[in-house]
């Protein structure tokens, strides 16, 4: 009996899970390391956050996965790795050895630099921490919509302006049109314009539509301060020299990775990603595998983005199966072009692929649906 141990319930381990329980492979036991029950779908976030779905259309149980799967499931963070012993350190469980080892645990936003925004700011992931702060939020602008307040965003990738979008718009739809302006929403993004790495039509689109829609923009700017005041705000300083006073501050940067990954020997990049080679695994250690936003594909390397999580998770439930079964591994080639589909918050998305792109259309967004509803299905018992 050969010991399979999976850390997290990101996207890939959780088609990992489906794929075991549609072929059982023989002689393997399995354990599911997460410290969520329920793991969110990247694809439908915006859409919740926006309104669209309820909590349990956007998230994957992951107990009945793992029952399918015959997976133990340990409701625990892991804290460290022991790669000599091999085995993984978790908060609650004793040490919990194995023979393969898979992580997929996705990122947070960098925020090490910027001196209080770990302490004050809301990391869109992880996204349970995200949700908590959102709900918080939302109840207080319903309980006291006459009151002005202020939002920022630090990020104007298509994570940060698909998310302003989309809480816009939510708080818009449960406030009476009177009460639309008491709330300001302030985009700090360090470049000349957001969606950088997006294509130019996107970009120009989705900055009409935040223009249009009232929203603060404030290119060429680097937070490099968070404080509170005495007032109980919150204070955004940029190196710029530009102050904002805000209540709330949703940081959507660069992602990174846990320092315990890098501590236990695995040879990670500059930012803490585990490195893989083509077969998502590791490039120091043969019997680690990983997968989505924490690993980094050493001769392939691509953005951090949910669509190559969704794509990898088969190669890598193949790649498992080969490993424990001493079977030569096949090799993982990711697109070199993927398309983006960002919502606008109000039933509409735009689409962006390469130098291309399209839209807003109401079309677009119910395609968007159909593909992430589709998904979904497939983890439904």
């Amino acid at each position: 009996m050969k010991h399979l141990v999976l850390i997290g319930g990101g996207h890939s381990h959780a088609i990992a899970l489906r794929e075991f329980a549609k072929s059982p492979v023989p002689g393997i036991h399995i354990t599911l390391i997460s410290d969520v029950l329920q793991t969110p779908y990247s694809g439908m976030l915006p859409g919740y956050l926006a309104g669209f779905y309820t909590f349990e259309e956007a998230h994957i149980d992951l107990r009945p996965l793992a029952n399918l799967a015959e997976a133990e499931f340990y409701c625990d963070r892991a804290i460290g790795l022991d790669l000599q012993q091999n085995q993984v350190l978790c908060t609650h469980h004793p040490p919990v050895p194995f023979d393969i080892l898979s992580i997929d645990i996705g990122s947070t936003p960098a925020t090490l630099n910027v001196p209080g925004a770990a302490t004050y700011g809301i990391p869109a992931k992880p996204v349970p921490k995200l949700l908590e702060f959102w709900q918080q939020f939302r109840e207080e602008v319903m309980q006291s919509p006459q009151q002005f307040r202020s939002v920022a965003i630090v990020g104007g990738g298509a994570g940060g302006v698909e998310l302003t979008l989309s809480i816009q718009a939510h708080l818009n739809k449960i406030l009476e049109q009177k009460y639309h302006k008491n709330i300001e929403y302030h985009l700090f993004h360090r470049s000349s314009h957001i969606l950088s790495s997006h294509s130019r039509y996107a970009a120009q689109t989705l900055t009409r539509i935040m223009q249009d829609r009232g929203i603060h923009l404030h290119l060429n700017q680097t937070v490099s301060r968070l404080e509170k005041l005495p007032s109980e705000r919150l204070k955004l300083d940029c190196k710029s020299g530009l102050q904002i006073e805000c209540e709330q501050v949703f940081w959507v940067t660069q992602a990174s990775a846990p320092d315990w990954l890098s501590a236990s020997g695995l040879s990670t990049d500059d930012r803490g990603f585990i490195q893989v080679n083509d077969h998502l695994q590791s490039i120091s250690h043969s019997t680690v595998f990983a997968s989505g936003d924490i690993a980094t594909l050493l001769n392939n390397p691509r953005p951090k983005a949910g669509v190559f999580a969704v794509r990898q998770g088969k190669p890598l439930f193949e790649n498992l199966c080969r490993s424990l079964q001493d079977k030569p591994l096949i090799s993982y080639h990711p697109q070199q072009q993927f398309l983006t589909l960002i919502g606008t918050g109000t039933g509409k998305a735009v689409a962006s692929r390469g130098k291309f792109g399209l839209g807003p259309f109401r079309l677009i967004w119910t395609w968007k649906d159909w593909i992430d509803r589709r998904f979904m299905d497939q983890f439904n018992p």
